[in-house]
């Protein structure tokens, strides 16, 4: 009796499935979304900024100091636990950039009027075209960047708890020349 083709079906697809999630699993960082940026130039940044505050320009991004970009939302929970953090970086002299995205334009300057702004430099990006140039996928994302205007590291979600500090404080202090310094 010759087997049905349709019925290997199932186990082969079952097979490939399992290959992949097995390679999924021990890969160097499972967690990591790996951003096509990292050792490229900065992305183009929108032509918007917010009424009241300086606008992100390009150039921010090559004036040869190291800065973070952040990309953020007013409506966005995560965002409103991190700014705590992105306060403090500022008030510590690390220079933090802004760029408000899918947002209402007075619900963000409300927020920011209420909160304290970190930014430096602050784009506004109603329609979401810049964060999509930047590989974000949801706020808040946070880029470090080199003096020269090169991404040096992508931090998907909020700049809170142990995850901040394993993962991003110590790519920050790297992109400073702090790798061996306490604090921040």
């Amino acid at each position: 009796m010759r087997p049905n083709m349709l019925m290997l079906l199932p186990p082969v697809i079952f097979l490939a499935l399992a290959g992949l999630f097995y390679v999924g699993m021990y890969r160097e960082d499972p967690e990591g979304l790996p951003s096509v940026f990292e050792g490229r130039a900065a992305p183009a940044l929108t032509e918007n900024g917010l009424p009241g505050y300086e606008k992100l320009t390009p150039e921010m991004l090559r004036d040869g100091e190291v800065s973070v970009v952040n990309f953020w939302a007013s409506w966005c929970p995560p965002c409103r636990a991190e700014h705590p953090t992105l306060l403090q970086m500022a008030k510590d002299g690390i220079e933090v950039n802004g760029v408000n995205f899918k947002d209402d334009a007075k619900q963000a300057l409300k927020y920011l009027a209420d909160e304290g702004s970190p930014f430096t430099g602050l784009g506004f990006d109603p329609k979401g075209r810049t964060a999509l140039d930047w590989g974000v996928t949801a706020p808040p994302e946070t880029f470090i960047v080199d003096g020269d205007g090169t991404v040096l590291f992508r931090f998907p979600g909020p700049l809170v708890g142990s995850d901040y500090e394993q993962r991003f404080l110590p790519e920050l202090r790297k992109a400073l020349g702090q790798e061996g310094d306490a604090g921040s």
